[in-house]
């Protein structure tokens, strides 16, 4: 076998989201949306909320960004030069970007997060990180992530009276995995030490960035790591609930598949935890999953990491750990700003296959929270808190005291947020099904599943757009069977993204949606994409999609930027997105992160080449033999200017 069908042999992480675990015969979108698309609604909306919030430590209540309106030599909102398909698809082994941007590195996989805390790691094809070192290096599989600034003494950004750096700031970066034979060499880890390495690589990097010719990562009492078995907490509805207790009396340790992100209103980083299912295994072969544990995937082997065969935790068929698996799932809120806090999870937000999270904050001060839960014919949900975010005291936590919905899409451009509590008496099954709101939250796909949901084609991020609707990436669908004038797609292999208005700014529990663009209508433009995934919207109309798949004439994942202010119709005039960058062979683009003033953004190159030195040894040079690391890439606009300008 030769080492490229190795790394082609790992795919089964990447493919996990495909393979539905939704048997509850819920009415699929795809038929809401044929139904749909005949009528053509359009969202309304009049809210008008900051698309993203930048938080200095020392007042938390700071929000919103630069206010001024970007200048282009065309006098286009997104008036960049857009990078060619030519260009783009010349070389797979190195980036390529539009000609009026210029890109550097910043902490690929492996940097030590402080001086002479562990040993680098450059690639070396013999060797690989040991365990201990590998929990105080850079994570792999970079992905969601936040810039918080910090407060400068000769401050180059103030908002709202806040003092905010532009230079220096601390950057959260999820890692949401790395394969076996990428992290250790091997297919299989075949010692615990093996074990360690791969779950010290996965979680979150928390460290402080600064631009001194150049941007680098600082030499910082903030910069640490979460992984797999940092000590973690729980809050809200199931906490101190038996459903979290094991035999083994194990305390709670670690996050994992740490996805997508988002910030909140007061400065923490919440980042969210997918695929978990695959770290588990059975190392007995009478072990079968339970109904809920089907429900979310769980198999005897996993995604083939085999940790189970060396860490008790993760193996499903020991009674002693008979509830870690209740242990994720969830969104983990970090206080970046306290190295000594341990990440918190809230499990008022339920527990899904969480990609993503943008929190909204509401002219009465309450935040909304909107998520999606990636796998195939899974659900979108809402979470809203009970008071505004400024009323809770120390102690209290606006993401513990609120309610959980599920969309419902409507035929008439209308949709339905449907409360998750067994306290919903119109759904008494709720209550019939679950003994308490703990347990509904700990199988919130089951609830869903029950209220009738509207099963969605691999929900993932969502953004706040300009106008308070909010943008959903839904990355792609094999199932559509039948094309037709408004939709075209048999299969649905591309994605598509909606956007959606909530009633009661923010508040209601009803919403309006639309299509944005049906992926498939870049075909044959120079703006062809596919597959999107990591989502922002920026505070002028900008919004920005990474994407995830296998893109069409010969281009590696994107970076693209749509004007949501130009008006636009999916089916006779779709926006038009503008490729700003393009990865190398087999990567991911994920992430987006900007400073106060958007002239400095962050994203992410995610697993490139899978992998495989054959394909590329980004961020070395090419050479053939380095292993190509995770990292994240800075973007700037020659001359300077907005990100997308």
């Amino acid at each position: 076998m030769t080492v490229k069908e190795e790394f082609d042999n790992a795919r089964i992480h990447d493919l996990q989201e495909d393979i539905p675990s939704n048997s509850s015969g819920n009415r699929p979108f795809r038929d809401v949306l044929q139904a749909n698309l005949q009528r053509r609604a359009v969202v309304q909306g009049g809210l008008t909320l900051a698309a993203s919030g930048f938080l200095a430590p020392s007042a938390l209540a700071a929000s919103g960004a630069a206010g001024s309106t970007s200048a282009t030599s065309s006098g286009e909102l997104v008036g960049f030069t857009p990078l060619s398909i030519e260009e783009a698809a010349a070389d797979p082994t190195m980036p390529s970007i539009s000609e009026d941007y210029e890109y550097s590195v910043l902490i690929p996989w492996g940097t030590p997060i402080r001086r002479g805390a562990a040993l680098p790691y450059r690639g070396d094809p013999d060797t690989r990180p040991s365990a201990d070192d590998a929990a105080n290096q850079i994570g792999i599989g970079h992905d969601g992530m936040w810039f918080f600034p910090i407060d400068a003494v000769n401050a180059d950004f103030v908002k709202d009276g806040y003092v905010l750096s532009n230079t220096r700031g601390l950057l959260c970066v999820n890692h949401e995995f790395g394969r076996n034979s990428h992290v250790m060499g091997k297919d299989a880890p075949e010692t615990l030490e093996d074990v360690r390495l791969s779950q010290h690589v996965h979680g979150v990097s928390v460290v402080e960035v600064v631009r001194r010719n150049g941007w680098r990562m600082a030499n910082s009492s903030y910069n640490r790591r979460i992984h797999v078995n940092t000590p973690v907490e729980f809050s809200g509805p199931v906490a101190g609930s038996a459903m979290l207790d094991n035999e083994a009396a194990n305390m709670p340790l670690g996050t994992v598949n740490n996805c997508g992100s988002g910030p909140t209103p007061w400065g923490t980083y919440v980042t969210c935890e997918e695929n978990f299912n695959g770290y588990f295994g059975a190392t007995s072969e009478a072990w079968e999953p339970t109904e809920e544990q089907d429900r979310y995937g769980f198999t005897n082997t996993g995604f083939g990491y085999a940790w189970e065969k060396f860490d008790d935790r993760f193996d499903l068929s020991n009674e002693m750990y008979a509830n870690e698996s209740n242990r994720f799932g969830w969104c983990v809120e970090i206080d970046p700003f306290d190295p000594t806090s341990a990440p918190v999870k809230r499990t008022a937000l339920g527990r899904v296959k969480h990609e993503a999270i943008a929190i909204a904050e509401s002219r009465s001060g309450r935040i909304a929270a909107y998520m999606g839960d990636d796998q195939r014919f899974d659900y979108c949900y809402k979470y809203t808190s009970n008071r505004p975010w400024r009323a809770y005291g120390e102690g209290e936590s606006p993401l513990d005291d609120g309610n959980l919905y599920v969309a419902r899409f409507n035929d008439d451009g209308t949709g339905d947020w449907i409360w998750l509590n067994i306290a919903n008496e119109e759904y008494p099954e709720l209550a019939a099904r679950f003994s308490s709101q703990a347990e509904l939250l700990v199988y919130t796909r089951i609830a869903a599943d029950i209220v009738g949901a509207t099963p969605m084609d691999r929900p993932e991020w969502t953004t706040i757009g300009l106008d308070g609707c909010v943008f959903w990436t839904l990355t792609n669908n094999s199932a559509r069977e039948e094309a037709n004038a408004a939709n075209p797609e048999a299969p649905n292999n591309d994605g598509h993204i909606i956007r959606t208005v909530d009633a009661d700014d923010h508040m209601g529990d009803t919403f309006t949606w639309d299509i944005y663009i049906l992926a498939s209508s870049s075909a044959g433009t120079e703006g062809t994409f596919t597959d999107p995934d990591a989502a922002w919207a920026d505070d002028e109309g900008r919004l920005f999609i990474g994407t995830d798949g296998g893109q069409p004439d010969g281009l590696e994942d994107q970076l693209v930027v749509f004007d949501t202010t130009q008006a636009s119709d999916f089916e006779t005039n779709p926006p038009v997105a503008k490729r700003l960058f393009c990865g190398v062979a087999s990567d991911e683009i994920t992430g987006y992160a900007t400073t106060p003033d958007y002239e400095t953004a962050f994203i992410n190159m995610q697993h490139p080449g899978n992998g495989d030195p054959t394909a590329t040894n980004f961020p070395a040079e090419t050479d053939g033999v380095t292993i190509p690391r995770d990292c994240t890439i800075v973007l700037t606009r020659k001359g300077g200017g907005r990100i997308g300008s």
